[in-house]
């Protein structure tokens, strides 16, 4: 089995963990969060869910690029729509194993690692490239741009799937240049 293989493996057991995770308690009578450790914050200058540090990725029009069109079994992609989410940039995989995320946690996405949006709400989101061939053929910048805002706030625009419980917003508009 492959190291690529096991990786994939090892997020969508881990995701799964979350899926069924209770919400915390914030410490305010009634209010509950589903954001794992929510003491870890984000730095002053990161954006808050109200107003966002800023953007990524494009709003596409059609919801899927025409590479994943024509990489999707007769030419039909899962269900998807143009969505756009505010939340924090996260390591997917330090979240889901050990609930690290905030401004002090922003090392750990040098390392290959999926990347995840964080919601208010403490929904998460596993944020890739959508253009299907340039994203299999190495040829996106999303995976730099999310980590130059890792630990940030950011509103993240793309198309929206769901499969059997796993959230994931495929953004557009990163593909390297010529």
């Amino acid at each position: 089995m492959t190291n690529l293989i096991k990786a994939s493996l090892c997020s969508v057991a881990a995701f799964a963990l979350v899926v069924s995770l209770p919400a915390q308690d914030k410490g305010k009578a009634g209010a509950k969060s589903g954001i794992l450790q929510p003491q870890m914050t984000v730095g002053a200058d990161g954006g808050t869910y109200a107003k966002p540090m800023g953007t990524l990725g494009d709003k596409p029009d059609p919801a899927w690029s025409a590479t994943t069109v024509g990489a999707s079994v007769d030419g039909k992609p899962n269900a998807g729509a143009v969505k756009t989410v505010v939340g924090e940039i996260v390591d997917f995989s330090c979240y889901l194993e050990v609930g690290k995320h905030g401004e002090k946690h922003r090392d750990c996405f040098r390392n290959g690692q999926p990347i995840g949006l964080l919601t208010q709400d403490g929904s998460l989101y596993m944020l890739m490239e959508e253009e299907h061939d340039p994203r299999r053929d190495g040829m996106g910048i999303f995976r730099q741009a999310a980590i130059d805002h890792a630990g940030h706030i950011m509103e993240v625009s793309g198309t929206a799937s769901t499969v059997n419980g796993f959230n994931a917003l495929y953004v557009h508009g990163y593909l390297k240049k010529g």
